[in-house]
């Protein structure tokens, strides 16, 4: 097994609507095997099917109502944050889309019965019409959902973030980047990372994930990261291809870059 502080889970089948209820039992021994083995699930992650730009009403109101109820089974869970990808325009317009967006993140609010759980909107790598492969579109969305802006934070996902054109292979090109968050939506809002290379190159806008160092970012980034004083305090998930022992390769390497220790 690989050993780690943080992990995140996914509480139902991820390429699935259907949500079943977690039954009592289940949630006793999820709660329980957290304190024993001394492990914060950080984060649910949402629906891949989800999609609050959708000019399709259909699936607007089923993404909506899928939100809403995983941020009830995150309190359920005593989990702190639910990761979200935004969703796609599909061809309605960016302006549209984002508007569709924070409208229907008032709506989740509106409807579940959450108080704690805090959403999280993934940055994306941009492929095809997906939004919020710029920081400028969170901004926008946070702006427009002013009202429940404690309700919300940001997942920084490495790999988007460089495939959307951000530069982070160096400390001084991260450091920029982080610059740039801070100005347009402020690193207060910057709750979780997740934590992968790329396989393809700065500013692809294709969504493919490499395991840590054996991608097109490397490896400063990552030693920048998990040292730097702004936000190596904050939870970081590894999302990579490849079994548990690629998650416990990729495990050793981050920890052996924190402080500047060599690979």
């Amino acid at each position: 097994k690989a050993t780690c502080e943080v992990i995140q889970i996914f509480s139902k089948n991820q390429m699935q609507w259907a949500l079943p209820p977690i039954s009592e039992f289940v949630t006793e021994k999820f709660l329980e095997n957290s304190k024993s083995k001394n492990i914060e699930t950080v984060s649910i992650h949402a629906s891949y099917l989800l999609n609050l730009a959708s000019p399709d009403e259909n699936i607007r109101k089923r993404s909506i109502d899928d939100l809403a109820r995983e941020l009830e089974r995150a309190d359920l869970l005593n989990v702190k944050y639910v990761v979200f990808h935004p969703g796609a325009h599909l061809g309605s317009g960016e302006a549209k889309g984002l508007k569709s967006i924070a409208e229907s993140i008032k709506e989740v609010f509106k409807i579940s019965k959450s108080r704690n759980s805090i959403l999280l909107i993934e940055t994306t790598a941009g492929e095809g019409t997906h939004l919020c492969y710029r920081f400028e579109h969170i901004r926008d969305i946070f702006e427009m959902t002013g009202e429940y802006i404690d309700r919300l934070g940001v997942c920084f996902d490495t790999c988007h973030v460089f495939q959307a054109g951000y530069d982070i292979r160096t400390e001084e090109s991260f450091s920029k980047v982080l610059e740039v968050f801070d100005e347009v939506i402020g690193l207060k809002h910057l709750k979780l990372f997740h934590l992968n290379d790329s396989k393809r190159d700065l500013g692809a806008r294709v969504d493919r994930h490499e395991e840590i160092g054996l991608g097109k970012i490397g490896l400063e980034a990552f030693r920048f990261l998990v040292n730097n004083k702004l936000i190596k305090d904050l939870s970081g998930i590894l999302e990579i291809p490849g079994d548990i022992e690629g998650y416990k390769r990729n495990l050793q390497t981050l920890r052996r870059l924190i402080n500047g220790n060599d690979l």
